[in-house]
């Protein structure tokens, strides 16, 4: 019984990962008449974030946007640009955030790096602070004494 209630939901998800992917599917009047050129196109739509669902490729997404970004990069690639330069094209055009792997330099490496910075200088600051505290004076004689005197009379 189990096992046709696990086989029932395999198959409904499945269904649903099925249809899921044919509404991502690309409209065919939109493709490159070229296959090279379509196939370097959609290499190309992997890097490139989709802006109104940020962790997507414009591959996966069925936004507007998207599908827009997708018609520009075909338009890039049909005019014979090559990948770089139609990367380059959309970051001049959008900024950085467009590719999902951006390329290294010295912002990247601050906002990667930063954080660890920032804390390290914590760790550091507390550890001298730390350091330089005075160590607690013990109680004197009178003190101790009316210390024993309360505590006597509270009793267990």
């Amino acid at each position: 019984m189990i096992r046709a209630m696990l086989r029932s939901f395999a198959s409904f998800f499945a269904a649903v990962a099925a249809v899921m992917c044919m509404a991502a599917a690309s409209d065919p009047a939109e493709r490159l008449s070229d296959p090279a050129q379509e196939a370097r196109a959609r290499a190309i739509f992997r890097d490139v974030r989709c802006l109104v669902c940020q962790n997507e490729s414009i591959d996966d997404s069925s936004a507007e946007l998207a599908a827009d970004l997708r018609r520009i990069v075909r338009e890039q690639v049909a005019a014979g640009r090559s990948d770089a330069e139609v990367r380059t094209f959309l970051t001049e055009r959008y900024g950085e955030f467009v590719l999902l792997k951006p390329s290294f330099s010295a912002g990247n490496a601050a906002l990667w790096i930063g954080p660890f910075v920032i804390v390290g200088f914590g760790l550091l600051l507390l550890v001298t602070q730390l350091r330089r505290r005075a160590p607690e004076a013990e109680l004197s004689d009178e003190e101790a004494d009316r210390l024993k005197g309360l505590t006597r009379d509270q009793g267990p």
